[in-house]
């Protein structure tokens, strides 16, 4: 007689069709973003076990571009303690499918990972640059401070002036140092990687829409591996507040974390020690 093991996995149907929906939805998500994705959804499943049917079902995300070296010595970008502590901007260029080239000005809150604008338009210039910070500003509240490079819009007399009136710190990076401003470079080849290199744009308006509902469901949906694979939103909905960590809600200050410093001789305790 011949005994004959029978697996007790469950079907594999359904997950593999709605895995593969999903990624043809989103091509350019590797498997660690789809497993949270069908996490939300409801299917119970390990890792390892999807990434054996990624495999399977060949849905490997090819990498773009050639390898990039490491040049010297690499220091670790400061972190901002709360949101609002520090923007950062950037230019990425795009063009119709007539052949016109049309800019986006990317904003990004380096705290909390959250799109704050994406503006389309063929011509951005430093006054504009200006009216969609001031925009933003009223909206969401006044940055520390601003990192972006060393480009003509971002160094001219509007911007220097809108940022001497709001009383906010601009900091240029150093020229050709685009790793000092990591944050927003590494957004940008997101934006380009799921958006800007699948897309087809027939028109600046379209483009505008395209880009506004990717934006939202950049923040709202997409998970992010640098926040525990959560979405943005959901970071910044359980991040304390900067506001509120100052202040009370009445406006009175908060009460001190340590102890006022008792009366008497400061340096009796060494001379006690001392002998």
């Amino acid at each position: 007689m011949t005994m004959r093991y029978k697996t007790t996995r469950a079907e594999e149907a359904g997950l593999r069709q709605r895995m593969k929906a999903i990624a043809h939805e989103r091509r350019r998500f590797g498997y660690r973003r789809l497993h949270v994705l069908l996490e939300r959804e409801g299917y119970v499943i390990n890792h390892k076990r999807l990434f054996r049917l990624y495999r399977e079902e060949k849905l490997a995300v090819r990498r773009r571009g050639g390898r990039k070296r490491a040049i010297g010595t690499r220091a670790p970008i400061q972190l901002p303690a709360a949101p609002n502590d520090r923007w950062s901007l950037d230019f990425v260029s795009d063009q119709l499918t007539d052949g016109r080239r049309f800019r986006i000005l990317t904003i990004v809150d380096d705290c909390t990972r959250e799109c704050l604008a994406l503006v389309a338009d063929t011509s951005l210039s430093g006054v504009r640059g200006a009216r969609e910070l001031e925009r933003l500003t009223i909206a969401r509240g006044k940055p520390k401070t601003v990192v972006s490079d060393n480009g003509t819009e971002l160094t001219s007399n509007a911007i220097l002036a809108w940022a001497d009136a709001a009383r906010i710190d601009w900091h240029d990076i150093a020229p050709g140092k685009p790793t000092q401003n990591a944050f927003i470079e590494s957004f940008n080849g997101r934006l380009r990687d799921e958006l800007l290199n699948e897309t087809l744009f027939t028109s600046l308006a379209q483009a505008r829409i395209v880009l506004g509902c990717w934006r939202a469901d950049y923040n709202q949906t997409r998970p992010h591996s640098q926040l525990g694979w959560r979405t943005p939103a959901e970071f910044a909905f359980t991040h304390p507040r900067r506001e509120l960590a100052l202040r009370y809600v009445d406006g009175s200050a908060p009460a001190p974390v340590a102890p006022p410093a008792q009366n008497g001789n400061p340096n009796a305790r060494n001379e006690l020690i001392a002998g």
